[in-house]
């Protein structure tokens, strides 16, 4: 497949191929046959992981939303790139130059159909923020209400779907010439990355988003979920709560002394470990912009525009994963990742993981608590699986991921504050909810239908079975052993015993030719009956030798 000659795509093809040569991947270039066609460069970078990580980030957030949220989706992908290069885009935050208000008062008139002074009371023209997508700026419903609008960028879809289309194209070009593209099938990459970035440019949905996680987080007393205001709210305009604060990151470090750290930084990861293994509805991208400390002292939770949801049965085994790692497990939680990963035979080396995954945890439980990070000993199973030929999980590396960012505001807030101790103590608590949860009327009224549906069919199957019994044609299929290995093992055992009963006879005929005179003799005995004695204690020493010989083979290979 050639590249298309849009000219709108060629400056998108020169920032890819500048990306894979500044940061080590110059081969999948020539593979593809793109070496030369493209100025790289610019290509020097600083030295060292940590820094080469911090350079990709700055240099996603200056190519624009789309390399933004690519970045963001990298960040999920432990398979594809080292744990520092997940750590510095998962605090990936996008900040970029607001566009024009006369934009945004155009874009709230064409979506709610009524001109801005009818909408508002008030309504301020400088952003408060700006991102990639939107920008959000502050207002005053009629009725006096503060809140928040969110109006998304003029034009912003049309250049993320011309963007798609150039990196779709790209992609296509290194699945089909590249052997990493065919290992890790780049182009399924994208199209689950333009379904996310869809939903996202949906600010409807993302106001589903918001009702939802403040319903599932009613019980939290300080945790702050803004809700949205639906008649407001269009596919490109959002209005919001205003919440009173500043990010978690940038507070005054006198109000740290005030504050009481310890518990909010216990009930905002006890929050999140609930949303992730009891809801399965996840807020996914707590990166410190998107968490504030609001004027009362909560947390507040804001921009859900990417969210996760995890399966029961995945829930399940990420509490053990996460139980496992917290305690040093390491052998479960190796267990763990290969019963939940997408196993590659031709790359498995179970052995070789299972002494990785003891090493790191080894070294997990060796830290202080100021080093802890288990979001970051999540993401590491999850680089080890990929490194063993296991590929892991969308959820588990979304799990560590959301950890991570968790791991960093929760210092901010407690600079003690131990992740460990924290899932240890809430494991009980969140166990016994899920236990609760599956004895709730509703899954009880369900096992009730399937318990009638079994007694309904039952009587049925059971008269096929009997008239198959009675006609003769009930057959068992039993494939529990090797038939062709337990056939070689009769045969020899067969073989032993034959051989045993023909010793045995020699023997015995020798006893009876000790009577016969005979003027041959050997030893001063009759040579026959000397001849099959001899012919027996051959034959038996054999017997034995081989016997042994086999035993001691087998339990070789048994160990």
């Amino acid at each position: 497949m050639a590249l298309s000659l849009k000219t709108e795509h060629l400056k998108r093809y020169k920032d890819i191929a500048q990306l894979f040569v500044k940061y080590g991947r110059s081969d999948l270039i020539k593979s593809a046959g793109l070496e030369g066609d493209f100025d790289t460069e610019g290509a020097a970078v600083p030295e060292g992981a940590e820094e080469l990580a911090k350079a990709l980030a700055e240099d996603l957030e200056r190519r624009g939303p789309t390399f933004i949220k690519l970045g963001q989706l990298l960040s999920t992908r432990p398979d594809l790139l080292p744990v520092p290069f997940i750590e510095a885009l998962a605090r990936l935050q996008d900040k970029i130059e607001p566009f024009p208000f006369s934009d945004v008062e155009a874009i709230i008139t064409s979506e709610l159909g009524v001109r801005l002074s009818k909408l508002f009371r008030e309504f301020e023209k400088e952003p408060i923020a700006a991102a990639s997508l939107g920008q959000v700026h502050r207002a005053w419903l009629r009725d006096g209400r503060p809140v928040a609008v969110k109006v998304q960028r003029p034009g912003i879809r049309e250049r993320i779907q011309a963007d798609m289309e150039a990196l779709e194209e790209v992609a296509e070009m290194l699945d089909k010439r590249t052997e990493l593209g065919a290992r890790y099938q780049f182009v399924s990459m994208l199209h689950e990355f333009r379904r996310s970035l869809i939903k996202e440019l949906d600010y409807r949905q993302e106001a589903r988003n918001l009702t939802t996680l403040r319903a599932n987080l009613v019980e939290f007393d300080r945790i702050v979920v803004p809700a949205p205001v639906d008649d407001y709210t269009t596919s490109r305009v959002l209005t919001i709560e205003f919440v009173r604060g500043q990010k978690i990151t940038s507070f005054n470090p006198v109000v740290h002394t005030e504050l009481d750290g310890a518990v909010l930084a216990e009930q905002l990861f006890k929050a999140y470990l609930r949303q992730i293994l009891i809801d399965g509805f996840v807020h996914a991208d707590p990166h410190p912009g998107n968490v504030f400390l609001t004027e009362d002292d909560r947390i507040a939770l804001l921009d859900l525009g990417m969210v996760a949801r995890v399966t029961p049965t995945m829930q399940e085994k990420l509490l053990q994963m996460l139980l496992a790692v917290s305690e040093g497990r390491a052998d479960e939680a190796a267990t763990i990742a290969i019963s939940i990963g997408e196993i590659r035979e031709e790359y498995f080396d179970e052995a070789g993981f299972r002494k990785k995954v003891a090493e790191m945890v080894a070294d997990n439980q060796g830290a202080s608590i100021e080093q802890i990070q288990v979001g970051r000993t999540i993401l590491m199973v999850g680089r080890l699986s990929a490194e063993s030929g296991i590929r892991a999980p969308s959820e588990l590396t979304m799990l560590g991921k959301t950890l991570l960012n968790l791991d960093q505001v929760g210092r901010t807030l407690d600079p003690t504050f131990d992740p460990n101790a924290s899932i240890r103590r809430n494991a009980a608590e969140l166990t016994s909810e899920r236990l609760r949860r599956s004895l709730s009327p509703g899954n009880f009224m369900a096992s009730l239908m399937e318990l009638r549906d079994f007694a309904q069919r039952l009587p049925a199957r059971v008269n096929r079975i009997l008239d198959m019994v009675a006609d003769n044609k009930l057959k068992v299929h039993v494939d529990a052993i090797d038939e062709k290995l337990l056939m070689e093992g009769f045969q020899k055992v067969a073989n032993r015993i034959t051989a045993g009963l023909i010793l045995a006879a020699l023997i015995v005929g020798a006893a009876m030719l000790m009577r016969v005179e005979s003027s041959f003799r050997i030893l001063g005995y009759p040579a026959l009956a000397m001849l099959f004695f001899l012919v027996a204690a051959g034959g038996g020493i054999f017997l034995l030798a081989d016997i042994f010989l086999t035993d001691y083979r087998s339990g070789r290979m048994k160990k």
